[in-house]
Order: structure tokens, then C-alpha cells, then sequence
């Protein structure tokens, strides 16, 4: 945690928060902090800045607060992810949001199992725990836009397009041999298929909404480990 990202629920006062659980016990024994500490510290979705510890114990950690900072810009990044697998889930979420992407949309796709989007990781409580710890991670306080796409043709036929509108669209898949375009037009869209990739029909309905390809290579990589190779070529 290089941030103690501040819920609205932990403000007692405008300049004041208190707050107990997860993150106490994570300064308590990672930072081992003491009375006097200053921590780094952002209100969701507000500014950043300094964290005065007033009280640090078993039950509650109390802070002065002086917010005076913007949060960093978010990238001009549309992100489109097939469903992984649930124990990835959580990863991929994580990193989209400390790589600071705008929006991110988790889609159905042939290659994603049904029992994906019945797991516990799918719930909105666990998706927003994992896009606040990445957030944390990476000393950000504003929340990506989520959604779930869970019917594929309708969210690529009827929604995408206005994604794409004056932007770049771009689908990675393996075995096209497409590199990056030299100039990106923003907001970029980019859509990251299941292991293995798209399945030819899912390919077909991209290239026909606007996105172009772009391959990696002819390494198979697992989603997380695309998503940040990616984002690292684009930006």
C-alpha cells in the first residue's frame, strides 16, 4: 500500500479521518508507524496529500489530514478484457486500475466459461475492493469506470462504436504479425481476448467495429502479463 486511499465513511471532519480494519493493520505492521508519522493518504475519488498519525492502536488509526495534491491523470485508455479465469480475475482488475486505464469493460467471449461470471470474484464488492487496491498500489485516487459486458455482440455492435468515436481501436491477437500504430489517436480502445485469443467469428465482429489489429509475437502470454506489455507499447 503506497497510498491510504480515505473512504468518505472514514472522514469524521474535513480535515480529520479514522479508520480501523485493512488498512490500520497494514500500518500498523507493514509501515509501522507510530503517533507523529506522516503517511501519503487520497480521498477516493479527490485529492492526495499527508496524513498526520493522532492515534495508532488496535482498534482505530487517526489522521490529520492535509489534502493539496491532484491525483496523476488518468491514460486516455479504454480497456476491453474477456473474462479470465477467477483466480486471475482479481490481478487483472488490480493492475488495470493502477495502470490508470479511464474505463474498463470485462466481456463475454467464446473461449470464457460460464461458471466465470457465477464466481464470488464477479460480485461488484469484490471488483471494487481489487480496482482500490490498485489504486493504492499505484498512489491514485479516482475510480475507473467498470461495467459488464455479458452478451458479446451487443456490446461490440451497439456500444463500441461510440468507444471507438475519434479515437484508436485496437484488437490484440496473436499470429496477425500487426504492430502498434506510430500515432495513437485518443481515447484508445484496446481489447485483450481470452489465452490463446479470439476465437475467428469474434475477431471478424471487432475488425468490423473499427478495431485494427496488433500481435505481440508469437509468445502466448497470460492476461495480466499482455495487459501490462501492452499498455507499456501504447503509452
Amino acid at each position: 500500500m503506497n497510498l491510504v486511499l480515505l473512504l468518505p465513511e472514514d472522514m469524521v471532519a474535513p480535515d480529520r479521518a479514522r479508520l480501523a480494519g485493512r488498512r490500520l493493520a497494514h500500518v500498523r505492521e507493514v509501515h509501522r508507524a507510530g503517533v507523529g508519522a506522516e503517511l501519503a493518504v487520497g480521498l477516493l475519488n479527490g485529492k492526495m496529500g499527508r496524513g498526520r498519525v493522532l492515534r495508532l492502536d488496535g482498534e482505530v488509526l487517526e489522521l490529520e489530514l492535509t489534502l493539496d495534491q491532484a491525483p496523476p491523470p488518468k491514460l486516455p485508455l479504454n480497456l476491453l478484457v474477456a473474462v479470465p479465469r477467477p483466480k486471475v480475475l482479481n490481478r487483472v482488475v488490480a493492475a488495470a486500475a493502477s495502470l490508470g486505464a479511464a474505463r474498463i469493460v470485462l466481456l463475454n467471449a467464446w473461449k470464457v466459461e460460464k461458471a466465470y461470471w457465477a464466481s464470488p470474484r464477479m460480485k461488484p464488492e469484490n471488483l471494487r475492493e481489487q480496482l482500490i487496491l490498485g489504486l493504492e498500489q499505484a498512489k491514485d485516487t479516482v475510480l475507473p469506470e467498470l461495467r459488464l459486458a455479458r452478451l458479446f455482440r451487443p456490446f461490440v455492435e451497439d456500444e463500441l462504436p461510440d468507444l471507438l468515436a475519434g479515437g484508436t481501436g485496437l484488437m490484440a491477437h496473436p499470429g496477425t504479425g500487426a504492430t502498434a500504430p506510430k500515432v495513437l489517436a485518443a481515447p484508445v480502445t484496446l481489447a485483450i481476448g481470452p489465452e490463446g485469443g479470439w476465437v475467428e467469428a469474434e475477431v471478424q465482429s471487432l475488425l468490423k467495429a473499427g478495431l485494427k489489429p496488433l500481435d505481440l509475437g508469437p509468445r502466448i502470454l497470460r492476461t495480466e502479463t499482455a495487459l501490462a506489455a501492452l499498455v507499456g507499447k501504447l503509452f
